[in-house]
């Protein structure tokens, strides 16, 4: 028996934490969302919990079906681990069967930009010092395992934003950028993220809670 979770109206990151408590006490959940938003953040709770997932949309809204085939312990110990099962919205492809996932690996240096200018001040100042910040950034070694970008930070990532380059260049060399959803939709920035990939509290909670170190700008 599938049992149904309506998450429609909810904020980011209401919809993933409710398909998260119900996937781990039942086998086959269906979520209903009303934006792409919560479909991908489902999305990747999902292959952190190597359990099944499909999507089907009609007439603006998801029903999102997760399947868990493992036992609800099992469940909640995968939903820190990694896995492989995708799908693409809109996808009418068959769920796919839970699968076994490696462990996590321990994160090591987190930097939160919180703001597209650095420090308190003079804003001309603190423009110009976040640009040498992570143009220095991208030249350091070890780099950093993750950026996180929330409020007016996630204008950072943008397509006008002065830093673009220096962000792209991070992440094709392995760093994981993750930009607040909640903070690109408040900003009106849903088509001009450029780097990095849109994230929600979940994720970034999650990450700043398993740093080994924490830089937050």
């Amino acid at each position: 028996m599938k049992t149904t979770v309506d998450a429609r109206g909810l904020a980011c990151p209401e919809p993933v934490l409710l398909a998260k408590k119900a996937i781990t006490v039942n086998e086959k959940v269906s979520v209903i969302v009303d934006n792409e938003i919560a479909v991908e953040n489902i999305r990747r709770m999902a292959v952190k919990a190597a359990c099944g997932f499909s999507v089907a949309e009609k007439e603006g809204e998801f029903e999102i079906s997760l399947m868990r085939t493992g036992p609800a312990d099992k469940a909640r110990e995968d939903g820190a681990a990694s896995g492989t099962a995708t799908a693409e919205v809109g996808s009418e492809e068959p769920e796919l069967s839970c699968g076994v996932a490696p462990a996590k690996k321990a994160v090591r240096l987190v930097v939160v930009l919180s703001d597209n200018h650095m420090g308190r001040g003079d804003d001309v100042l603190g423009d110009a010092l976040i640009r040498a910040f992570i143009h220095t950034l991208a030249q350091i070694k070890p780099l950093p395992e993750t950026i996180i970008c929330y409020n007016a930070g996630v204008k950072l990532a943008s397509k006008e934003s002065a830093v673009l380059d220096d962000l792209q260049q991070l992440a094709k060399a392995g760093v994981d950028i993750l930009v607040c959803g909640t903070c690109v939709n408040y900003f009106g920035l849903g088509d001009r993220i450029a780097a990095g990939r849109i994230s929600n509290m979940y994720d970034i909670a999650e990450t700043m809670a398993g740093a080994a170190r924490l830089v937050r700008l």
